[in-house]
């Protein structure tokens, strides 16, 4: 997936998570993780995101996400949104059943 511009997705409300993608020309995936519940979901918060980048062909981003306690899906959801807008591409394909 190329990125091509920066975008959004999701909320700063309870149980949700925005994520902000900006594209980068190299260095891989570089991931910015804030969140409520840092110690004791960080490092899956920051797995779904990392999957969900991989699945959809991302090589190289920033990828900003502040947390407030979302559950893995809506972190999936959230992060593909984002990636996809970045791509501006509005034909993705969403399955459900994970």
């Amino acid at each position: 997936m190329d990125l091509k511009r920066t975008a959004v997705a999701g909320t700063m409300e309870s149980s949700d998570i925005m994520v902000t993608v900006e594209p980068r020309e190299s260095g891989g995936i570089v991931l910015e993780l804030t969140s409520s519940v840092m110690k004791q979901y960080g490092r899956r918060i920051e797995q779904v995101i990392r999957e969900t980048a991989a699945e959809l062909g991302v090589e190289n981003a920033l990828i900003c996400a502040v947390d407030k306690g979302a559950l893995d899906c809506t972190v999936r959801a959230r992060t593909g949104a984002a990636l996809f807008r970045a791509a501006e591409q509005e034909n993705g394909t969403w399955e459900v059943g994970r």
